[in-house]
């Protein structure tokens, strides 16, 4: 069963030094690349029989972020990992609140790329250890969240954040299984859940966004 991919990315350089690293894997089949999110789109109607796409964020014309949004829409069944130089916090959680799959840092090795591809397919959610630990951050301490509802929004359980401080350590799913005494299958779900929940908080989104733009 080959995996179909296809990675954006406004640098050359990077495209190829992904395309090495997935070389070394014969189950994925990259189908093609893209220097910016609406050549992505071009290519996507002529065929949207893709799996994963690898996406950049900082890019010409059409970034990652919007990108995401408008494939979400279009082919949900297209899973979406982010792949970036920074793990600053507004990227993370504004890739992750436009339905982005997965966040991982370019510099990741060609296993990691790989374990996180097969992750992110089985329904997990590849997530780097330093934007895991960004992520309890901005989780322990949200930035200005006046209504208490949506404080209660992106609360995790318990269980969730000792899945998280794990992750953060750079444990893979089945170490993380062993530690709590999961299934790596629970893991998944866990993980899934967690990125479900930073999407929620969508209506403390929207006021921000009202306000970025003097509507309130």
């Amino acid at each position: 069963m080959s995996i179909k991919i296809a990675i954006v990315d406004d640098n050359t350089f990077l495209i190829h030094s992904i395309k090495e690293k997935l070389s070394f894997f014969d189950a994925i089949d990259l189908k093609h690349t893209s220097l910016n999110g609406s050549e992505l789109l071009t290519k996507l109607e002529e065929n949207h029989n893709l799996d994963v796409i690898l996406m950049d964020i900082e890019m010409p014309v059409l970034n990652g972020i919007e990108t995401t949004q408008i494939v979400k829409q279009k082919y949900p069944h297209i899973k979406i990992i982010m792949l970036t130089v920074f793990d600053n916090d507004e990227n993370i959680f504004n890739a992750i609140k436009a339905g982005a799959d997965g966040y991982l840092l370019k510099e990741v090795n060609p296993e990691q790329l790989h374990n996180g591809i097969v992750e992110t397919l089985n329904g997990g959610a590849a997530m780097n250890p330093s934007i895991a630990l960004k992520t309890l951050k901005l989780l322990r301490n949200p930035i200005d969240i006046d209504n208490p509802r949506d404080k209660e929004d992106i609360s995790l359980t318990t269980r969730e954040v000792e899945v998280l401080e794990q992750l953060s350590k750079g444990l893979s799913y089945t170490a993380i299984a062993d530690n709590l005494f999961l299934s790596p299958s629970t893991v998944r779900k866990h993980i899934e859940n967690i990125y479900k929940k930073l999407q929620v908080h969508s209506k403390l989104e929207a006021v921000q966004k009202a306000k970025r733009h003097n509507i309130i």
